[in-house]
């Protein structure tokens, strides 16, 4: 915590501690997977929306490929509500033909 004036600064892991507990505590803990969870669907929603537009397909024309309305693509590229099942529609409707998970030590599990 920094003081400026008559205004307390505070670093985003202070305000975490502050709010959450320090690493470790279930609550952060919780918190941190939540996070990490989010970037990767946002991040997957990315790649969705690239490969698609990588085609000049439109939201809608993805959605009939697979079966579902334009909203359901919009919310797959922002990052939520996808399922492994849809993910794997999504990918082979945009032409991707195998798709692995890495699950570290676990080792990788093909998905199609």
């Amino acid at each position: 915590m920094e003081q400026v004036g008559k205004f307390k600064l505070y670093s985003s892991e202070e305000a975490l501690d502050r709010h959450f507990g320090k690493v470790g505590n279930p609550r952060r803990d919780e918190f941190e997977r939540s996070v990490a969870a989010s970037v990767h669907a946002y991040k997957l929603g990315e790649a969705i929306k690239k490969a698609r537009l990588q085609q000049n397909l439109t939201q809608e024309q993805l959605g009939e490929r697979i079966g579902v309305q334009r909203a359901q693509i919009s919310r797959i590229e922002k990052g939520y509500s996808i399922s492994i099942p849809t993910m794997s529609r999504v990918f082979q409707a945009l032409g991707v033909s195998t798709a692995t998970l890495d699950l570290g030590a676990v080792g990788k599990v093909a998905l199609w």
